[in-house]
């Protein structure tokens, strides 16, 4: 098992809890150490949620292992049902309780409850927290949904479809469903349940009364689709409807099962993001050389927008969860280049520094590779943080979803006039690249190599941008730049000098040149503006 400071996924009990919190009157019993209680902090100051989540903990101490933990679980598991009167019981163990190989199944059905009881096997240290959480709403799905409730005629009432897959802790899946929901009524559809999030054990009974389902985030809704689609028979949507293409195929997939007329929603502008990328300045906006890794379900849906919605060049792609790497391998060979399948972050982390793109989008892991690289990021994908969970309306997901997805993925880039603004006050005694900060005042003390400012700085101006991912103080006393040259380059915003200067580099390298002279960057301007 993999130890990191950072990881893309935790172990498959954290899926379980992430299920079980964003359903109600469900609650999970984790036989679990006191080292794996952390729901509290997940849930509560991540996602600020306004209650507990309904996860107890056996919490055995070491102490405990020369007894018979078994009791342990058992007088939790009688204390749950006693203090919270749940309507359904998930039990499972954590990575440290797998160890000691208590079996929290064979307990609780010892002790006859007399509420619905799920057992989850979670095999820690072999699978992870998508898992987990697409494993759990399997279950329960199969325990609990009515084999006998089938859908209503429907002479006389509109179409009503279950959305599957949404849960606590992701990536915008709160907004994401009140999008959809309001998107499909404006077709004359209804929605029978949404679940896990927001569902309880009685909405869960009644998933057979739907016409067909919605499969909104395949790594946790796909598996709970596929046991519908053999008991019930109902079909499953399948498209993301991430982006302006994506939702326009959405509501025609959605409307031909339900047999209604689309035309409403697919024809005028219905989102900002088609007229805004096309008006734009493209200066800042086409060719952009964009990064994209996250789960594979975002990080696909993310190419699409970018490449054929935005103008984006995609330049790389990857995701974190293996059991999607096929949907992703045929994304990359779409846009030409080597998919990324991989959940260590200092893999992803080298291939960012070796792309140097212009923008990356990526979870909170590339969030902060990309700050240490001064590259422009915006967020697509779990796992996130606090700041991903805005008080605003945010969906990724319908017309306004991508409204959203312009202004996240296309703000963070330098604007045309920005770049004639800072030209013209590169040597403003106030505004010039090398001050900080105009809200810090001149209290900025930061100093970084660099030496980029433009003129002669002010003494309280004492900012120093960086512009190489490899501090080297010695660079321009060892005499690769001629002084003319270096002024020159000085020239170029700060936002892109060290490309730029990489790349000259890079030039002369390759050609043997010893020493860059102002003709050399010229040449490796053109060169590269092929």
């Amino acid at each position: 098992m993999q130890l990191a400071v950072w990881t893309y996924e935790g172990p498959p009990h954290v899926g379980a809890m992430r299920v079980a919190t964003a359903m109600e009157g469900i609650h999970f019993l984790l036989h679990a150490p006191q080292g794996d209680t952390y729901a509290d902090l997940l849930f509560t100051m991540i996602e600020r949620r306004a209650k507990r989540p309904p996860v107890t903990y056996t919490t055995f101490q070491a102490r405990d292992l020369g007894h018979d933990t078994s009791q342990l679980f058992q007088t939790a598991a009688a204390d749950v049902i006693a203090r919270f009167a749940p309507d359904a019981l998930l039990v499972g163990a954590s990575c440290t309780a797998e160890l000691i190989q208590d079996d929290p199944a064979g307990l609780i059905e010892k002790m006859g409850l007399a509420v619905p009881v799920i057992p989850l096997e979670l095999p820690s240290y072999q699978r992870k927290e998508h898992w987990g959480a697409a494993e759990t709403f399997y279950q329960i799905v199969r325990a609990l949904a009515d084999k006998d409730v089938r859908p209503a005629a429907r002479e006389g009432r509109q179409a009503c479809v279950n959305l599957l897959g949404p849960t606590a802790l992701g990536f915008r899946h709160r907004d994401d469903v009140a999008e959809v929901t309001g998107l499909l009524a404006r077709l004359g559809i209804d929605v029978n349940v949404a679940a896990p999030l927001g569902a309880s054990a009685a909405d869960i009974v009644r998933l057979g009364a739907a016409d067909f389902n919605i499969l909104l985030y395949p790594e946790t809704g796909d598996l709970a689709a596929q046991y519908l689609e053999r008991t019930f028979g109902q079909k499953t949507i399948r498209t993301i409807p991430i982006g302006l293409g994506a939702t326009r195929d959405f509501l025609a997939e959605v409307a031909a099962l339900a047999g209604v007329d689309p035309a409403p929603l697919l024809t005028g502008e219905q989102s900002r993001l088609g007229w805004w990328s096309r008006s734009i300045d493209s200066n800042y906006l086409t060719g952009k050389r964009v990064f994209i890794f996250g789960d594979a379900t975002h990080a696909v849906a993310a190419a699409r927008v970018a490449s054929e919605e935005l103008g984006f060049k995609v330049v790389g792609l990857g995701c974190y969860n293996r059991e999607y790497a096929r949907e992703l391998r045929v994304a990359a060979k779409t846009y030409g280049v080597e998919p990324l399948i991989t959940d260590d972050h200092l893999a992803v982390e080298a291939a960012i520094e070796a792309l140097q793109p212009e923008l990356v989008l990526g979870t909170q892991m590339e969030r902060h590779i990309a700050k240490r690289f001064a590259i422009p990021c915006a967020v697509i994908s779990a796992p996130v943080h606090v700041q991903d969970f805005p008080a605003r309306h945010s969906p990724q997901m319908g017309f306004e979803g991508a409204n959203v997805l312009f202004d996240s993925w296309v703000h963070p880039l330098t604007m045309g006039l920005e770049e004639h603004l800072l030209t013209m006050f590169r040597d403003d005694f106030e505004f010039h690249d090398g001050a900080g900060a105009s809200h810090l005042g001149h209290q900025t003390s930061l100093s970084l190599r660099g030496g980029v400012g433009g003129g002669d700085c002010p003494p309280e101006a004492t900012l120093r941008i960086d512009d190489s991912p490899h501090p080297n103080p010695s660079r321009e006393a060892d005499g690769l730049w001629t002084a003319e040259a270096e002024r020159e380059l000085k020239k170029i915003p700060f936002f892109v000098r060290g490309k730029a200067r990489r790349n000259t580099e890079t030039y002369a390298s390759e050609r043997g040149v010893a020493r860059i002279e102002l003709a050399t960057l010229y040449e490796a301007k053109a060169h590269y503006a092929r």
